[in-house]
């Protein structure tokens, strides 16, 4: 795994390209920053969402989900990085990292009471180093939509495509 990790700066992702108000899910959003194959989108899936992230690494990838993550409860171009907090976890596969990653950010904004806009990611021989930067929640400007209580099994996948491409997806329940 350590050939798919390298740190992974991302600050933002742009507003979604286009959402009417009756469909806000499965909008694809690119990366302002990083590689053009740098991307989220969020899922339908029964009462939950789903997260997706890509990008050109894995670690790409995760970054990209963590920001589908932030955009089920805001607007993640709506978070300032004004504070940083340090997230680490291991697991022996990719697919558990993941969730790991997912539910890891999903407690820090639960005790810490932040949202995260921005994400540097290192993975290495299955252990995820990262920073999340964010802010204290502001309810009037966040406008948070839902609480999400954590991310699961279910539909989760972390594979590289034929064109080298990195995805990572779950659904989150909320």
């Amino acid at each position: 795994m350590s050939s798919n990790g390298g740190a992974v700066p991302f600050d933002r992702a742009a507003r979604p390209l286009a959402e009417s108000p009756q469909r806000v899910d499965s909008s694809l959003v690119l990366g302002l920053a990083g590689s053009s194959l740098a991307a989220w989108e969020r899922f339908p899936h029964g009462s939950d969402i789903g997260v997706r992230g890509f990008g050109s690494t894995q670690a790409e990838a995760f970054v990209q989900a963590a920001l589908a993550l932030v955009s089920v409860i805001t607007d993640p171009a709506l978070v300032r990085a004004q504070q940083a907090v340090r997230v680490s976890c291991r697991a022996p596969d990719p697919e558990l990292l993941l969730v790991d990653w997912l539910n890891a950010l999903i407690s820090a904004m639960a005790t810490e009471e932040m949202l995260f806009g921005r994400f540097d990611v290192r993975i290495a021989d299955g252990k995820l180093d990262a920073v999340a930067y964010g802010e204290p929640i502001d309810a009037i400007r966040h406008r948070p939509a839902v609480e999400i209580k954590g991310a699961t099994f279910t539909e989760l996948q972390v594979a590289q495509d034929r064109d080298g491409r990195w995805r990572a997806q779950c659904v989150v329940d909320v």
